[in-house]
């Protein structure tokens, strides 16, 4: 039985556009992988699903996948001041709470500034001055937190939103190191 000839190039269209538009989706676990092999503060199942939550990573490449994975890390330092802002307006917040959640605020807003010159040498392929930015912008989640530790009881109420944001600065770190080489 002979078939038509458009029905065949159909089918082999559907067969390739099927096959390519998975290989992408490939990229972005073989990516995460890559990345949570490199340091084993970085959780895979979360970088997976940070990379998979922009519309533009099933088409990304490696680079541009970092590029995403800053801008991600960027809205959430700007998101992180607002949510404090909104935290220091909350009349449950003890003073000395109310001086850490100030700290915090300072400390993203230097992030944000930080990470967006970083993003600019990342664009650049400058990638040991965007890993500078990365690593200096990464410091602001620990310090956050520390500062709520330095008084015995004192709970931050930032944790669950500080290791989010540790694991994106993680993740543009290694996306550094990996383009790099």
């Amino acid at each position: 039985m002979k078939y038509p000839k458009p029905l065949i190039y159909s089918y082999l269209c559907l067969l390739s556009l099927f096959f390519y538009s998975s290989l992408p989706s490939d990229l972005v676990h073989q990516t995460c992988q890559k990345l949570a092999d490199s340091d084993p503060k970085l959780k895979y199942d979360f970088c997976v699903a940070g990379l998979e939550s922009d519309p533009k990573s099933p088409t990304a490449s490696l680079k541009e996948l970092g590029a995403i994975s800053v801008m991600q890390t960027i809205s959430n330092a700007t998101y992180l001041q607002s949510y404090i802002f909104n935290l220091l307006e909350d009349i449950r917040f003890d003073p000395y709470s109310k001086a850490c959640l100030k700290d915090c605020l300072e400390l993203y807003s230097d992030a944000t500034d930080t990470l967006r010159v970083a993003l600019d040498h990342f664009n650049t392929k400058h990638y040991s001055d965007a890993k500078q930015g990365f690593s200096s912008a990464m410091d602001a989640s620990d310090t956050c937190e520390e500062g709520f530790m330095e008084k015995k009881g004192e709970a931050s109420p930032l944790t669950k939103e500080d290791d989010s944001f540790f694991q994106l600065c993680a993740m543009d770190l290694a996306f550094g190191t990996i383009l790099e080489r």
